[in-house]
Parts: C-alpha cells; sequence; structure tokens
C-alpha cells in the first residue's frame, strides 16, 4: 500500500518522518513546489526522492496536510483523480484566532470533505496530534492518543492496521460524525494548554482503555495471548 503525504508545513513533516519509518520507500510526499520538498526530505535525511503531485495521488492513501480553508477548494479540483482512494483529514476547521471554529455544530472538517469527495473514503485521523508531538509521542509514560473515524467500518480497520506500527496508541473512533467531537476536544486542550505553558506539545489520552482500546471481549483474547508475569 501506497501513501501519500501532501504539503511540506509542519504536520507535513511530521508525518512523513512518521509513516517513513514505518515504511520506507512505500511513502511518497510532495508540495506545491518538488524541489522545495526535495529540500525537506534532505533536511530530514530520509532517503526517498519528491514526486509530483500527480505522482502522489496514484497512492492508496492521501494525506492532505492542508489548512482546512484550503482544503475543500484542493479536494473539488482533484475529485477525479482522488476517487476510490482513502483520504486521511488531519485538518482542524480552526478560525484566523485559533478560538473557535468556521463549521457549525453539527458537522466537521471530515464530515465537510466527505461531501466534498462522495467517491473516495474520508478518514479523521491525527487531528489531535500537534506537529511537535511526532518528535516524541509518549510523555510522562503515555502513549499520544490518535483516534480514527470513518463512516466504512473496513476503510476504518484498514487506516488502524496502517497506523498500527507507529509509535501511537490507535483508537477506533466510529463513524465519522466523531469528528466533531474530536476537533472541539483539540480546540479545548489548545486552550488548556496555553493556560498551562505547555503549548504546543498537545494531545489527549484517554485513560482506563487496555490493549488499544479494544472491546472488552477483545482484550480477555489480548490479554489471555500476553499475560502478565
Amino acid at each position: 500500500m501506497k501513501v501519500a503525504i501532501i504539503g511540506t508545513g509542519r504536520m507535513g513533516k511530521g508525518l512523513l518522518k512518521t509513516f517513513y519509518q514505518a515504511y520506507g520507500q512505500n511513502v511518497l510526499f510532495t508540495g506545491r513546489d518538488v524541489a522545495h520538498a526535495q529540500r525537506t526530505i534532505e533536511d530530514l535525511g530520509l532517503s526517498i526522492q519528491a514526486v509530483t503531485l500527480e505522482e502522489a495521488l496514484q497512492a492508496d492513501v492521501i494525506i492532505p496536510t492542508l489548512w482546512f480553508s484550503d482544503l475543500l477548494p484542493w479536494a473539488q479540483e482533484h475529485k477525479e483523480a482522488l476517487k476510490g482512494k482513502i483520504v486521511i483529514d488531519i485538518s482542524n476547521p480552526f478560525n484566523e484566532n485559533f478560538d473557535d471554529f468556521t463549521t457549525a455544530y453539527d458537522t466537521s472538517a471530515a464530515e465537510e470533505l466527505q461531501k466534498v469527495i462522495p467517491a473516495s473514503q474520508v478518514v479523521t485521523a491525527f487531528k489531535n496530534t500537534y506537529w511537535v508531538v511526532f518528535d516524541a509521542p509518549v510523555l510522562q509514560g503515555l502513549k499520544s492518543d490518535v483516534y480514527v473515524a470513518s463512516n466504512s467500518d473496513q476503510t476504518r480497520e484498514t487506516v488502524m492496521r496502517l497506523l498500527k506500527p507507529m509509535p501511537f496508541r490507535i483508537l477506533d473512533a466510529g463513524l465519522l460524525k466523531n469528528s466533531r467531537t474530536i476537533e472541539r476536544m483539540t480546540l479545548l486542550s489548545s486552550e488548556l494548554a496555553r493556560k498551562a505553558g505547555s503549548h504546543p506539545r498537545i494531545s489527549f489520552n484517554l485513560w482506563g482503555l487496555e490493549h488499544e482500546g479494544l472491546p472488552k471481549e477483545k482484550q480477555d483474547k489480548a490479554a489471555a495471548l500476553n499475560p502478565v508475569s
């Protein structure tokens, strides 16, 4: 499975490092300028070559790391190329002051993206994970949680398997509408972190879950296979 990361900003770099560690040459990377994307790769010390956007859109999984205000027009422009693809949405619909949203309470960035590209499978992930967390996803003994939501059970499971080798705790967040909560919790986390003086090292972790947040019967099976001595 090929994964394409589009965008050379802070989140693009963080995702590129993390996916490259897990999948190496199966990761494609590009941005508005291919030469700049190549310099980004070289700055990170990775052994891949930047590709064109057209080449990136041939991947099985597409991760655009764009601001939400730019994401929907971009998706509309490339709607045909995105047909049949898994598109991972990492965006949050923050306003210019980063203190509220540009979307209504009854929707989310992920749901709005799905409306634009109905022939693609949109999946929420990494919305609560700020760029600095990729450098140290374990803090005080806790992994950063990544919440994966999609209206397709099969696609959600595929993405969870894809993310499994990464140094995060991957949780099944259900249907795409749950992105509304994830996005708003991210905004609250940002406000709390600023007050605490820890911004932008932001993520949130759900206590009380074991074995990657599996249902009880699956937890019991996992515990039986991996007993604590």
